[in-house]
């Protein structure tokens, strides 16, 4: 029989550790999450690889560095409410639970939405929930945001959903260029995102985050 929690430890003394996240707060969350519960069953024996695991429908839960170290940078607080765009199964926000005062996960296919909350509620995170519906929309209802963290690659970030940050809030999301990524962290200020260069990623491009298409004579 697998031991999920010797791979848990492994993931976080080989991959998050050396990747200078050392915050005790994320170590901990890490430690106590079991991810082979987020993805599909096909999946448990790679839910510990440094990858991406796949979900179908090209999408997938972002490898365990990138997530990591998003939450490094944005260093999330106890009293912060996090919204948590494209949470898949629900890894991301079951983590994030255990950081924040309060997150809203937001996922669009209505199967990962009803599994994803089953699972948090299995885990017992009580302050975190799933709200169902199109990942450009975010959950303006619950918001604003301290914190907003977005699960997967985007080309632009849509206004409507920067809107739903708290003056002062800050942003995580995986900026896709052909096969380059970047990770950057925007802070809110006014009506105006400074974003800021973290670290090189790579995931696929969210439904609804491509840039829109040029068309030339």
């Amino acid at each position: 029989m697998t031991d999920f929690s010797e791979r848990r430890r492994m993931m976080v003394d080989t991959q998050i550790r050396p990747a200078d996240v050392t915050k005790y707060p994320i170590i901990e969350a890490l430690l106590a999450v079991p991810r082979e519960n987020f993805v599909p069953d096909s999946q448990a024996e790679v839910a510990y690889a440094d990858q991406c695991v796949s979900l179908g429908q090209d999408r997938v839960v972002p490898e365990p560095r990138t997530l990591a170290k998003m939450l490094d940078a944005l260093d999330v607080r106890a009293d912060e409410l996090v919204l948590d765009v494209a949470c898949g199964l629900g890894y991301s926000t079951s983590v994030i639970a255990r950081l924040a005062q309060m997150v809203i996960g937001v996922e669009e296919d209505e199967t990962f939405a009803s599994d994803a909350q089953q699972s948090l509620s299995d885990s017992n995170a009580d302050n975190a929930i799933v709200h169902q519906g199109p990942l450009v929309d975010g959950a303006a209802e619950h918001g604003p945001y301290d914190v907003i963290i977005i699960e997967g690659a985007v080309e632009v970030v849509p206004e409507g959903l920067l809107a739903q940050l708290k003056d002062g809030g800050r942003i995580a999301a995986l900026f896709m260029s052909g096969a380059l990524g970047e990770v950057r962290i925007g802070y809110k200020s006014g009506d105006r995102i400074s974003w800021r260069f973290e670290f090189n990623a790579g995931a696929p491009v969210l439904p609804g985050f491509a840039k829109a298409a040029e068309f030339a004579l």
